[in-house]
């Protein structure tokens, strides 16, 4: 088995791999179980988890695969129809934002955005990454590594980080203490 710092089991099984692993496992499954927590639950979650998920993500090893046809996608169309819809119920018709899109030339004008799509997707990313990781051929765990942070560069980063700022200002709004009190919430 190579060794060597662009792929191989030991960077597989390394501190950043295997911590990616720890919060993406965390994230879905709590997003799975949305409807068993309150709104306010939710909110507090995942102002906790995405800066997690962010930090874990940049820190994730350029790796060079093997063989880059050993990618798969596990998460359908429908599985992500019912999580984002179950998002999307919690937050109600505080699911909708605003934010000026960086990537645009003109950047004056605000674009829509649903922090429920941006969770969505970004379970979506981090469920494939966390299937693909346990298949037995290191090829796919390679792939998983790649795919996990080339997602984040390209997707689920900027999704994290509009999202947060929105959950933040849900949090944070005058007169709303943030509501620090809430039982759950051990992520780390």
């Amino acid at each position: 088995m190579p060794t060597d710092s662009y792929g191989g089991e030991t960077v597989l099984q390394s501190k950043q791999v295997l911590e990616m692993i720890t919060v993406a496992n965390d994230f879905t499954l709590f997003v799975e179980k949305t409807d068993n927590y309150t709104r306010d639950q939710i909110l507090i979650y995942f102002q906790r988890v995405l800066p997690v998920i962010y930090l874990k993500a940049s820190l994730l090893p350029d790796i060079r695969v093997t063989d880059e046809e050993a990618v798969e996608h596990y998460v359908t169309e429908e599985n992500w129809e019912i999580i984002f819809n179950a998002v999307r119920e919690k937050l109600g018709q505080e699911d909708i934002f605003y934010f000026i899109d960086l990537h645009e030339k003109t950047q004056h004008d605000a674009i829509r955005a649903s922090i429920a799509e941006g969770i969505t997707d970004t379970y979506q990313d981090l469920k494939d990454f966390l299937l693909l990781i346990q298949k037995p051929q290191i090829t796919f765990r390679e792939n998983a590594v790649r795919e996990c942070r080339h997602l984040f560069e390209t997707r689920y980063g900027y999704k994290i980080v509009n999202c947060h700022a929105a959950i933040h200002y849900l949090l944070f709004q005058e007169g709303n203490s943030g509501g620090g009190d809430t039982e759950y919430m051990d992520i780390l």
